[in-house]
This record gives structure tokens, sequence and C-alpha cells, in this order.
């Protein structure tokens, strides 16, 4: 993991970002840690990254731990019915666009 200061990553900003896809870097402020910069390769990284800074979602994980430990989890094979048996939500219908 490297470190550097917030002065070096403002000055260098493409340098780093370019470092943070080998690893992560830790920006210091007055040689603490302010801000960490990560690699977001496609969508699904970002909405990890976003999903894992959300103390809500955290909570929400830490609560469904709980409950598949006390044994009130669900199998997994009612759980893929349940989402199969599920009603799909609707597209609305493409719009036709009109010839001139």
């Amino acid at each position: 993991m490297k470190i550097a200061p917030v002065a070096d990553v403002k000055t260098h900003f493409s340098k780093f970002l370019d470092e943070c896809r080998r690893q992560p870097v830790v920006v210091t402020r007055s040689g603490r840690p302010a801000a960490i910069l990560v690699p977001v390769a496609d969508d699904d990284d970002l909405e990890r990254l976003v999903l894992a800074c959300s103390p809500r979602f955290r909570r929400l994980m830490e609560e469904a731990d709980e409950r598949a430990r006390s044994g009130e989890g669900v199998e997994h094979e009612a759980f893929r019915r349940g989402v199969e048996a599920a009603p799909r939500p609707q597209r609305p219908a493409a719009r036709r666009r009109k010839r001139r």
C-alpha cells in the first residue's frame, strides 16, 4: 500500500490514479489518513464500493448474518424458487418514431 500526502496527490493526480491500479494509495493530510484511492474497473466494482461504504447496507448484512446463524435463514433452493416465482417488472413499451 502506498502512502502519499495530499499535496503530492494534488500535484500529480494522474500519476496516483495510475498507481492505484497496482496498489491502493492512502492520501494523508497533516500525516493522518484522509482518503484512499482504489481502482474501479467496472460498474460492479463501483457498486460494491458504494455498498461497502454504506452504513445502512452493512447493518442489513449484519442483521441477515445474525438471522442465518440463529436458524431463521432461508434455504438456497427455497430462495431461488421464490425469486423465480416473483412477478417481473414490466418494461414500458418502446416508443415508435414517426417517419417524416
